[in-house]
C-alpha cells in the first residue's frame, strides 16, 4: 500500500510540474506566472479539485508518441471565488507551447459539460500556441467541441476569457464568445493571422503587440473588455468582477453587506449640471455618488468613451448601469457605442441583472463616416437590447435627452419601469437653435427675432414638464434626492414578472 501512495505522489509531482523546470523558469522570465500559479491566485485559497491530471494526448505522428506529459497542457477543475462555485481551465504554455490536442480540447469540454449541468460559470485562464500541428484535424476538431459549448453556455452561465499569453488562430473564437474577455499588457495578445502571414498577405510589417496587443483590443478592436498590469492585478479583478455576477440565469446575483445608507442625500449633485447647456461634466461622479460605497465596475472604459457601462450595488444588490459621458464627444452616440452599450444591456437582461440607465444625449454623430459605417443598423442594436429587456429598468435623464436617442435611451416606450428626470433635463426633437433655424428658416436674416423665437423654444422644451404632462416622465426628482429615488425604485421592482412572446430567438439587427 506505502508503494502505491508513493506512485501517486511520484506521479502527481511529476504532473505539477508541467513542462519541467527549465520551462517554468522561462515562464517566470516573461513576467508570467504558471497555469497552476494562476488557478492558485484566483480562486479560494485550498479549493481548488482538479479533474484529468493524469490525462496524456494519444498522438503518434512525428515522434510526439515519445513526449507525453501529465495533463496535456491544460490545468482543468472546479472550486469556489469567496465561497461561490466556479469552474475553471487553465491552459499551461510549458507544455507543448500550450498547443490544443484531442486531448485537450476533452478536458475542456468536460469542465464545460459539468459547469452548465451544475449552473456554475466557467474562466478560462488562456496562454496557448493555437492548435497541436502533430494531431492535424483532430486539434481542430477539439476547438469545434469546444465552441459549441461557448454557444449552448451563451446566457446560461457566465463565461469569462483571460488572455495571459499567445491567442491565435482558430483559438481566438471561443475567448470571442464568452462575456468577458480581459488581457494582460505587454504579454498577452490576440489575432487569427499573426505578423508573418500579413506580412506575406498583405505586405504590411507590424508587430505582435501592434496587430493584437492589450492596447489594440481595448482602444481599437473592443475586442476585450479591459486589461491589466501582470497577472497577479487581472487575477484580483476577475475575482472582483465574479461577485457582482449571478451563478446562473435561474440564480440572483449575490446580496453584499452594505454600509451605505440607500436615503442618503447628496446636496453637490444639485450643481453638478453646469449653467453653460454646452460644457461637459463627468457622469462617472454621478454613477459613484449613487452607487454603495461609491464602488463602480466599470466594462471597455477605454473604448467608446462617450457612454459608461459597468456594475454597481444598490442596497447590496447588482444593477448594471449604460450611461452616456458628456466629456466624450458630448455624450453622443455612435457606432461605437451602441455596439459597446447593446452588448452590455443584453447580458445584464440575460442573467436577471437590473438596468440602471443615466442620460444625456444631444443624439446620434452626424457624417458620413457613421453613415457609411452603418450607425442605422447599429445604433438599432441598442434601441432592440433595450426593448427587448423584460429586466427592471429605471432611467434618469439629467440633461440632453433629444432626438431618437431620447427613444433609445431606455425611454417609458421601450417599457422603461420608471423614468425620472431632473429639473434641468431638455426632452425635445433637437435643440433649440437647430429647431428654430428650420421652423423659421425665412426669419433666418432678423437675428433679433431669431433670439426671440430661441427663447420661447428653450422655454417650452428646454424642461422635463411637457413629457411629464404627457406621463413619458413618471416623476421631476431633486438631483441630490437621486440615489434614494433610485434605491427605492429598484426594491419596488424586485418581484417584476414580464415576458417576450414565445419564439425560436429573435433576429436583432447585426
Amino acid at each position: 500500500m506505502k508503494d502505491i501512495l508513493q506512485e501517486l505522489e511520484r506521479r502527481r509531482g511529476e504532473a505539477r510540474l508541467g513542462g519541467g523546470q527549465r520551462r517554468i523558469d522561462a515562464q517566470h522570465a516573461r513576467g508570467k506566472l504558471t497555469a497552476r500559479e494562476r488557478i492558485e491566485l484566483l480562486l479560494d485559497e485550498e479549493s481548488f479539485e482538479e479533474f484529468d491530471m493524469f490525462v496524456a494526448h494519444r498522438s503518434t505522428d512525428f515522434g510526439i508518441e515519445a513526449d507525453r506529459p501529465y495533463g496535456d497542457g491544460v490545468v482543468t477543475g472546479w472550486g469556489t471565488i469567496n465561497g461561490r462555485m466556479v469552474y475553471v481551465f487553465s491552459q499551461d504554455f510549458t507544455v507543448f507551447g500550450g498547443s490544443l490536442s484531442e486531448t485537450h480540447a476533452q478536458k475542456i469540454c468536460k469542465i464545460m459539460d459539468m459547469a452548465m449541468q451544475n449552473g456554475a460559470p466557467v474562466i478560462g485562464l488562456n496562454d496557448s500556441g493555437g492548435a497541436r500541428i502533430q494531431e492535424g484535424v483532430a486539434s481542430l476538431a477539439g476547438y469545434a467541441d469546444v465552441f459549441q459549448r461557448n454557444i449552448m453556455a451563451s446566457g446560461v452561465i457566465p463565461q469569462i476569457s483571460v488572455i495571459m499569453g499567445p491567442c491565435a488562430g482558430g483559438a481566438v473564437y471561443s475567448p470571442a464568445m464568452t462575456d468577458f474577455i480581459f488581457m494582460v499588457q505587454d504579454t498577452s495578445y490576440m489575432f487569427v493571422t499573426g505578423p508573418d502571414v500579413v506580412k506575406t498577405v498583405t505586405n504590411e510589417v507590424v508587430t505582435a503587440e501592434q496587430l493584437g496587443g492589450a492596447s489594440t483590443h481595448t482602444r481599437k478592436s473592443s475586442v476585450a473588455d479591459g486589461a491589466f498590469r501582470d497577472d497577479v492585478e487581472a487575477l484580483s479583478e476577475i475575482r472582483r468582477l465574479f461577485d457582482f455576477l449571478p451563478l446562473n440565469n435561474r440564480e440572483k446575483a449575490p446580496t453584499r453587506p452594505f454600509f451605505d445608507d440607500p436615503a442618503r442625500i447628496e446636496p453637490s449633485l444639485d450643481t453638478l449640471i453646469p449653467d453653460n447647456p454646452n460644457q461637459p461634466y463627468d457622469m462617472k461622479e454621478l454613477i459613484a455618488k449613487i452607487a454603495d460605497e461609491g464602488d463602480f465596475y466599470e466594462i471597455q472604459k477605454d473604448f467608446a468613451g462617450n457612454i459608461i457601462v459597468g456594475f454597481i450595488r444598490i442596497e447590496g444588490q447588482t444593477v448594471g448601469v449604460v450611461a452616456n459621458q458628456p466629456m466624450v464627444l458630448a455624450g453622443c452616440l455612435d457606432i461605437d457605442s451602441s455596439r459597446k452599450a447593446a452588448r452590455f444591456v443584453r447580458f445584464c437582461d440575460a442573467f436577471e441583472i437590473p438596468i440602471l440607465t443615466l442620460v444625456d444625449v444631444p443624439g446620434f454623430l452626424p457624417g458620413t463616416g457613421q453613415e457609411y459605417g452603418g450607425v442605422i443598423k447599429h445604433g438599432a442594436k441598442l434601441l432592440f437590447a433595450y426593448g427587448e429587456a423584460t429586466v427592471p429598468k429605471v432611467t434618469v435623464i439629467t440633461r440632453k435627452a433629444y432626438g431618437g436617442a431620447y427613444d433609445v435611451m431606455a425611454s417609458k416606450h421601450l417599457r422603461g419601469d420608471f423614468n425620472y428626470a431632473w429639473p434641468t433635463a431638455e426632452i425635445a426633437v433637437m435643440g433649440a437653435k437647430g429647431a428654430v433655424e428650420i421652423l423659421y428658416r425665412s426669419e433666418l436674416d432678423q437675428p433679433e427675432k431669431i433670439a426671440a423665437r430661441t427663447k420661447d423654444y428653450e422655454d417650452r422644451f428646454a424642461n422635463p414638464f411637457v413629457a411629464a404632462e404627457k406621463g413619458f416622465i413618471d416623476e421631476v426628482i431633486q438631483p441630490r434626492s437621486t440615489r434614494k429615488r433610485v434605491a427605492r425604485a429598484f426594491a419596488s421592482l424586485r418581484g417584476k414578472q414580464l415576458a417576450n412572446p414565445w419564439k425560436k430567438h429573435d433576429n436583432i439587427p447585426l
